[in-house]
């Protein structure tokens, strides 16, 4: 099972859209907010099973929920924009949520900064930005694939114009 991971497209979807294309067998595509018009748009124009999530720039759109809680493989997944768990200031806040829900995965963006770290069997998973990164300042998506184990990866400047 492959998933590709983005968040924080702030409506410059062009670069990650043509990537996305070039990548083979993937099962879902999750956005994690910021902005939900765009992930309509890259579902729209990959034809890919779309999971998302809204951000703190989409508060208006009430048709998407802010948490969700989805399984894939047998593994449960917490995926949220991230900004309710204060993630800017660092993730105990969002870690602890996932030990509440009883997770084995947590997606989350908002800082625009990648983190793939696995804590007591919890992996949280960052991937960054497409559009404007933060950190070391360089483009970022993420895929993770699931089988008897986990293999999260972080996707850095896909684009050789950058």
């Amino acid at each position: 099972m492959k998933i590709v991971v983005i968040s924080d497209t702030h409506g410059d979807i062009q670069d990650i859209i043509e990537e996305i294309k070039n990548i083979d067998d993937i099962d879902y595509l999750i956005h994690l907010g910021d902005y939900t018009k765009d992930a309509n748009e890259i579902q729209a124009s990959t034809n890919l099973n779309m999971i998302k999530v809204r951000g703190n720039c989409d508060m208006l759109d009430y048709s998407v929920e802010e948490d969700k809680v989805i399984e894939i493989m047998g593994k449960k997944i917490f995926l949220t924009h991230g900004h309710k768990y204060s993630v800017k200031s660092g993730i105990d806040r969002i870690y602890y949520k996932a030990k509440e829900l009883g997770v084995h995965i947590v997606l989350f963006g908002h800082s625009h900064i990648p983190v793939s770290i696995m804590h007591e069997d919890i992996l949280l998973f960052n991937p960054g930005s497409t559009s404007f990164p933060k950190g070391e300042g360089k483009k970022s998506y993420g895929i993770i694939e699931i089988d008897e184990n986990v293999r999260p990866r972080i996707i850095y400047n896909w684009n050789k114009d950058d």
